[in-house]
């Protein structure tokens, strides 16, 4: 097994990074948080999850160990993939995923592409007490508290940032980000400055 691959960014998109390493140039799968944390970086070292099947090898990439073992856990639930993970670990940072998790926030869960509500229930009742084994920046899950914006406002404003023709990932995370700052915001206004950043 790959633990980590270190070196230099040849190329670089939200979802797929390559590394040279020793002349070697290996394409791995990042989340989009994940790209945010390399991105203005020249060489990066990347933790690991290599998946072999029989018709490919596929290596997903990890910019801390706390976002790869919420990875882990989440492709081991039922009917979750590593890019239904890798969707889920873009639309959420790891706190608010585990605190989604921990509260049993199934909502949230729902407002992510490809996310029914069984499937967001079974992440839940899976992890819930899996979670608490990890910490994030030395503090154990399940002792933050995070508020959360209205599931409604998140659904209307990426599906209107869909509509016109962004990427359902990048949306979310920038309209999370936005209610994150400005938790009042209306949905209009949120779209108004989901514009500007994406």
């Amino acid at each position: 097994m790959i633990e980590y691959i270190k070196g230099d960014i040849s190329e670089l998109a939200p979802a797929c990074v390559i590394l040279e390493c020793g002349g070697i140039g290996y394409e791995i799968n990042i989340s989009l948080n994940t790209y945010s944390a390399i991105q203005s970086m020249q060489r990066t070292k990347l933790y690991i999850y290599e998946s072999i099947r029989e018709d490919a090898h596929v290596l997903y990439g990890f910019a801390d160990k706390s976002e790869r073992e919420l990875f882990m856990l989440l492709i081991s639930v039922s009917g979750i993939g590593g890019n239904t993970a890798r969707m889920i670990l873009s639309a959420l940072t790891t706190t608010e995923l585990c605190e989604v998790i921990s509260s049993g926030n199934d909502k949230i869960l729902k407002t992510i592409k490809g996310i029914g509500l069984k499937t967001a229930q079974r992440i839940i009742v899976d992890l819930k007490d899996k979670i608490k084994t990890i910490s994030i920046n030395g503090t154990p899950m399940g002792q933050t508290t995070l508020s959360y914006p209205e599931p409604e406002i998140v659904e209307e404003a990426v599906a209107a940032l869909t509509m016109l023709g962004f990427p359902a990932a990048a949306s979310q995370k920038v309209v999370h980000a936005i209610l994150k700052e400005l938790p009042d915001s209306p949905v209009e206004q949120v779209i108004k400055l989901a514009l500007k950043r994406l």
